[in-house]
Formats: structure tokens, C-alpha cells, sequence
């Protein structure tokens, strides 16, 4: 089955060379583009598309908060940042925003491809100089959220589902995996976030490195 992508960058020429790009691959269909959130929005809207790939600098509404508005009316849909910019405050704002990959620009196109692919699949593609972020901040700057023993207070199916989570899966592998329902999957995600006082899924997989639960 093809992914079904939607292009959004405000630069024709850089859609254009997008679509050459992806044109070729058998497992990969564009079905739209846009040149604004406020298109992308509404393209998702009537597309439904699996994917999404968002530049970040657009002219109406960044593309954080484009993301952000998609994957809060369509929680499915994955998002892919393709975009010049590098520094860690676009990178994790973007991965607060739902994001399930995040690839520079400069970056050769097999990389676009396995982010592409990996985050078709549920999984999480962060390009190498930008996981490291991820990891020095953990490393560095991230304390710990409340109390250390916290990860007793889960359950085992908690104790489970974090870990899954953590791995980059979504709710229906998850549910599939454990043989349980994505609604009590979203119940076990809920209590999880609740109990360890975590806001987002960045705050979830820091957690998991600290605890040994994931190997970063």
C-alpha cells in the first residue's frame, strides 16, 4: 500500500523538486501540495492524506503550529518536518507539535526517504546531529519530573504500554500488540502521563532513556 503523501513548502521550485524526488518510488504517492498552512489545512481536510510533509517557514502560520492544529483534528496523520532550520528551539517545538520525523534540508534524499518510511510505519526519524540534541538535553539540562520512584507507581500493562510508546509505536500497534483495545490504550497513555507528570511524547521518551526503560 502507498503512502500517501501531501507536500507543504511556500517554494513552488522546492515542490517541484520534492515531487521529482518521490515521483520514483513505488511506495510513495503525492496526492496534493500546498503553499501555506492555512492550504495544508484544508488540503488534509479534503485529502486525507497518511502523511504530511510541512516546511516550517511559511507565510500565514508557522509550520509548528500548522502541525500542531493537524495532528490535534487528525491524530493518524503523521507529520515529517522537512526544513532549513536546525537549532534546537524549531526541533522541539516541532516535536512538541506532533511531529514524527524531523529532517533538514541539506540532508541526502535516502534520509527523507527512511524518514519518510519510518514514520509511515509509527516509528519516530530524527536526522543523527539532531537526535543528539535529543540526547544531550536529556543528558544535560533535563531534571527529572517529580519523584524517582515514580515508575513504581505504574503497572505492569503500564509499565508495558510506556515502553511501546517510548519505542515510537502508535495506539493501534499497541493495542494489537498486547492484544488489547486503542481505547484502553489511550486510558493505560493517560494514566501514564498523569502519574509521571509528563505533558508530551518528548517529555515520555526522555523519561524512558533516564529510566533505562529505551537506549537512546
Amino acid at each position: 500500500m502507498k503512502i500517501k503523501l501531501l507536500l507543504v513548502d511556500d517554494h513552488a521550485v522546492v515542490r517541484s523538486g520534492l515531487r521529482m524526488l518521490l515521483d520514483g518510488e513505488d511506495d510513495v504517492e503525492i496526492i496534493g501540495e500546498a503553499g501555506s498552512a492555512s492550504e495544508a489545512i484544508n488540503a488534509v481536510a479534503t485529502m486525507k492524506p497518511d502523511m504530511v510533509l510541512m516546511d516550517i517557514g511559511l507565510p500565514d502560520m508557522s509550520g509548528i503550529d500548522a502541525a500542531r492544529e493537524i495532528k490535534s483534528l487528525w491524530p493518524d496523520i503523521s507529520i515529517v518536518a522537512l526544513t532549513i532550520h536546525e537549532d534546537q528551539e524549531y526541533f522541539f517545538k516541532m516535536l512538541e507539535a506532533g511531529a514524527s520525523g524531523y529532517v533538514p534540508k541539506r540532508a541526502a534524499p535516502d534520509e527523507l526517504l527512511t524518514a519518510i518510511r519510518v514514520a509511515a510505519s509509527g516509528g519516530v526519524y530524527l536526522y543523527p546531529s539532531l537526535a543528539k540534541l535529543l540526547v544531550k538535553d536529556y543528558l544535560f539540562n533535563e531534571q527529572p519530573h517529580g519523584d524517582e520512584d515514580s515508575l513504581n507507581d505504574l503497572t505492569p500493562r503500564e509499565q508495558e504500554v510506556l515502553t511501546l510508546l517510548a519505542d515510537g509505536d502508535s495506539n493501534n500497534d499497541i493495542a494489537e500488540k498486547l492484544s488489547i483495545s486503542p481505547k484502553t490504550v489511550s486510558r493505560h497513555r493517560e494514566n501514564i502521563m498523569r502519574k509521571l507528570n509528563l505533558h508530551s511524547r518528548t517529555e515520555l521518551v526522555k523519561y524512558a532513556i533516564r529510566k533505562g526503560i529505551i537506549q537512546p
